[in-house]
């Protein structure tokens, strides 16, 4: 599992490691770690390093002493490196002095010994807040070659990935010591994320992620004594005359997802059959039978007839999923989600939580949905390419999503129906709503991407619709279990 730790926390732990060890090791250490993976991307992107030209962007924090000191570790390896300073009088000086005694020069701009094939932003570092300043921002602008990113890219807020203004967008951000949230709430900025150890002394993380292959180890598979009861009965009220659709998507989703019996309930029943004869479907809540969980919501429609059936499913005993529909009722009576003794899980979209709260999530998304969690006393999942899920007690789960593919029409009943099927299941929320994100993300890709078995495959990327995401949702829990990542799907039979 991946932990995430904010500036504070990191700078906490940098503190007693810094006064054990000799002046400037630690930020040589991390420089270390810098020119190793600059010298490998120049490898991989130009066939060399020797020769090969690099410019630093130079603040005036530790950042830019970090990118002064991979400089000189670069012209050992022979490539020529210039610095451009921002601040010349607040420049690292030993790293300064370092650069300059190993042939570094210095540049007023980014070509200053001809056009780079790659650069190093060390402008801002764990203490920068804000977009970049006007004359960083025009720098970073006239820049066409990859960059590098010391710690996080500037202009972006290392706990909250938030983009204000002005900021780098980098091909690769090496990380020092730690993962910060910036680098999977911000991924769209960080690029691929290289860890560095440098030897800090870390307690377990506020916010973490799974691996994908935590994700399959922990999916529900039949054992030799279990049935269909035993797996994790859920009961799905989706779907409504006039979106059928919602019922057939969530309902097809918990199915696809385990192996245990899926109860459906609304006007839908025929669509549903149509779509998956295996579930028990009936228009009456009363004659449902027993679930393990409930995921209510999607499509249900917001009358009278629908608030009188989310108060029923949330009088029950056992877990509820809330989406959608249902957490427009719920807007109206948050009580009723409060005083439950059985866990909630709340899964908003942006506009969903505004209903909610009263206030959109804003640039803090991990604050925002914590203080959400513990005021009603719920898991909540707000999606988004990062999706962020908190639990009352205050940790929170990140699932970087790595595109935008799930956000189409129909995709939110898919994820109900997933995540729903895994509470069924006697998985907890916080950890069924992460494993159910990635499971739907890494469906979203693989359909997008044509990499499954089929006359699609080897297409590349193409739009998709939430019953394509549906028909890969399968595929995507094959490859979790398998522990292949996306890129290595050829290695499947």
């Amino acid at each position: 599992m991946r932990g995430y730790y904010t500036a504070d926390e990191v700078r906490s732990a940098e503190a007693p490691l810094m006064a054990s060890l000799p002046e400037g090791a630690l930020m040589r250490r991390a420089a270390r770690g810098l020119a190793s993976t600059v010298a490998s991307e120049l490898r991989v992107r130009t066939g060399g390093v020797a020769g090969r030209v690099v410019t630093l962007l130079v603040g005036s924090g530790d950042n830019g002493g970090d990118a002064l000191w991979a400089g000189v570790m670069l012209r050992k390896r022979s490539v020529a490196v210039s610095a451009v300073l921002l601040i010349p009088e607040k420049a690292h000086k030993e790293g300064l002095a370092a650069f300059m005694a190993a042939g570094g020069r210095i540049a007023a701009h980014t070509d200053g010994l001809g056009p780079p094939d790659l650069v190093i932003d060390g402008i801002v570092g764990l203490s920068g807040k804000g977009p970049l300043r006007p004359d960083a921002a025009a720098l970073v602008r006239r820049i066409e070659v990859p960059i590098v990113s010391v710690d996080l890219p500037s202009g972006v807020d290392p706990d909250t990935g938030a983009v204000e203004g002005p900021a780098v967008h980098a091909a690769v951000t090496v990380a020092f010591g730690a993962l910060k949230p910036v680098h999977v709430l911000g991924a769209t900025h960080c690029g691929r994320v290289e860890l560095v150890p440098i030897g800090l002394s870390l307690g377990e993380a506020g916010t973490s992620a799974f691996e994908p292959a935590e994700v399959g180890a922990a999916w529900p598979t039949p054992g030799a004594e279990d049935d269909k009861y035993s797996q994790g009965v859920v009961g799905v009220v989706a779907g409504s005359e006039g979106y059928p659709g919602a019922g057939v998507l969530c309902t097809g989703a918990a199915v696809t997802a385990t192996s245990g019996l899926v109860r459906y309930v609304g006007p839908c029943t025929s669509e549903v059959l149509a779509h998956s004869p295996e579930v028990i479907a009936t228009p009456d809540l009363a004659k449902a039978g027993r679930v393990q969980c409930w995921a209510v919501g999607p499509g249900m429609g917001t009358d009278d007839a629908g608030r009188r059936t989310l108060r029923t499913v949330l009088e029950s005993d056992v877990p509820v999923l809330v989406d959608a529909d249902g957490l427009t009722l719920l807007a109206e009576d948050p009580d009723l989600v409060r005083f439950r003794t059985a866990p909630t899980l709340l899964t908003p979209h942006a506009a969903e939580f505004a209903r909610l709260t009263g206030t959109d999530p804003g640039p803090d998304r991990m604050a925002a949905v914590r203080a959400l969690a513990a005021d009603w006393q719920a898991h909540v999942l707000l999606k988004g390419r990062a999706t962020v899920i908190a639990e009352p007690g205050g940790h929170v789960f990140v699932n970087e999503a790595g595109s935008s593919w799930s956000a189409t029409a129909g995709a939110g009943d898919v994820l109900a129906g997933i995540v729903g099927s895994l509470m069924a299941a006697g998985i907890a929320p916080n950890r069924a709503a992460a494993m159910g994100a990635r499971a739907h993300s890494l469906a979203a890709n693989l359909a997008a991407r044509g990499e499954c078995a089929g006359p699609s495959a080897g297409r590349g990327a193409a739009p998709i619709s939430a019953g394509a995401l549906l028909a890969h949702l399968r595929e995507s829990i094959r490859v979790l279990r398998a522990g292949i990542s996306p890129e290595r799907m050829s290695d499947l039979s």
